[in-house]
């Protein structure tokens, strides 16, 4: 029993410092996922086809599964969400080659598919949220959460210009608090769908479980009475 509870108590303890390690030593914000708002999960999936595909894929997922999930028909799917080259049936892929990326980038841009799960929803709200301005980058930009990043700010329009004082705390220069809220829904609703192609069956598995529960607590009321029947001769 000693060695049980020790063990529980490591592993939390180690859970706890890979956690801390990997937000880069500092606090992350906290953001609310809600895998069955559908409105978000459209308006995420909206804004990664217009940021992020064009140079992340997602190659685990297809088009035509993540309209089915988010309530759209293959037709809204490839109007709104898909490139004219595309098909419905395709994965969520990228037409730029690993060598060009390379090339340009210095690094391959990663497969989002299942960032949500490797690095949590928790950092990537932070990491999206964590831009600013820094002249001593060739990019112009640096983030709070990870430090010296190559990817560029592609939401910096929506975000605004945002500059870092001596307490790495960051504001946003034009102070405009409605376009701050703003962003943060969008970021928000951005994580939310990259949590759902991180584990698109969880919706299913989520609507299922409710069902579940009920059953077992329906089922609760016959076994009961059964388990009584069957053991009264013995007690």
């Amino acid at each position: 029993m000693k060695l049980i509870v020790g063990f529980l108590l490591y592993l939390i303890a180690f859970t706890s410092s890979y956690s801390y390690a990997a937000s880069g030593k500092m606090q992350l914000d906290t953001v609310d996922i809600d895998l069955s708002d559908k409105a978000s999960l459209q308006r995420g999936a909206k804004i990664f086809m217009n940021y992020c595909l064009s140079c992340h894929s997602a190659a685990y997922m297809r088009y035509n599964r993540m309209g089915k999930d988010l309530g759209l028909s293959d037709a809204q799917v490839e109007e709104s969400l898909m490139f004219a080259s595309d098909k419905v049936g395709d994965t969520m892929t990228v037409a730029m080659r690993p060598k060009d990326a390379k090339k340009w980038f210095g690094v391959v841009p990663p497969d989002l598919s299942v960032i949500s799960r490797a690095r949590g929803t928790d950092w990537l709200y932070t990491y999206l949220r964590g831009y600013y301005l820094d002249t001593q980058k060739i990019l112009g930009t640096n983030n709070v959460v990870f430090k010296d990043v190559g990817m560029p700010h592609v939401l910096w329009q929506e975000q605004g210009y945002v500059r870092k004082d001596s307490n790495n705390q960051l504001h946003a220069l034009a102070g405009d608090q409605t376009t701050v809220s703003e962003y943060n829904m969008m970021v928000r609703d951005l994580v939310n769908f990259l949590a759902y192609i991180g584990e698109p069956s969880k919706i299913q598995r989520l609507a299922l479980g409710k069902w579940v529960l009920l059953y077992l607590a329906l089922f609760f009321f016959v076994a009961y009475p059964l388990k009584k029947a069957f053991w009264e001769d013995v007690h």
